[in-house]
């Protein structure tokens, strides 16, 4: 997938910061210190796994004559506008 756009970077940040409130475990190592400095706020760690590029998360986008291309996450370069 050559970019992710805004909106798609808001959902998965967003889907993937509901999980961790609900009790998922972190992808990525977080020391006791950076959590706190976070303030334990799950969307800030679902940052910190988006820019890590370790985010479970397919985007699916619809195609012409109704098909749909689904894309994995893991060799995503977001973009910035």
């Amino acid at each position: 997938m050559s970019s992710i756009t805004k909106y798609e970077r808001a959902r998965m940040i967003g889907s993937r910061a509901l999980q961790i409130s609900m009790g998922a475990p972190f992808l990525v190592k977080i020391d006791e210190d950076d959590l706190q400095k976070l303030g334990y706020n799950p969307i800030e760690i679902a940052k910190r796994e988006f820019e890590a590029d370790v985010l479970p998360i397919t985007v699916r986008r619809p195609m012409p004559k109704r098909e749909h291309k689904n894309d994995q996450t893991a060799p995503v370069a977001a973009a910035t506008s």
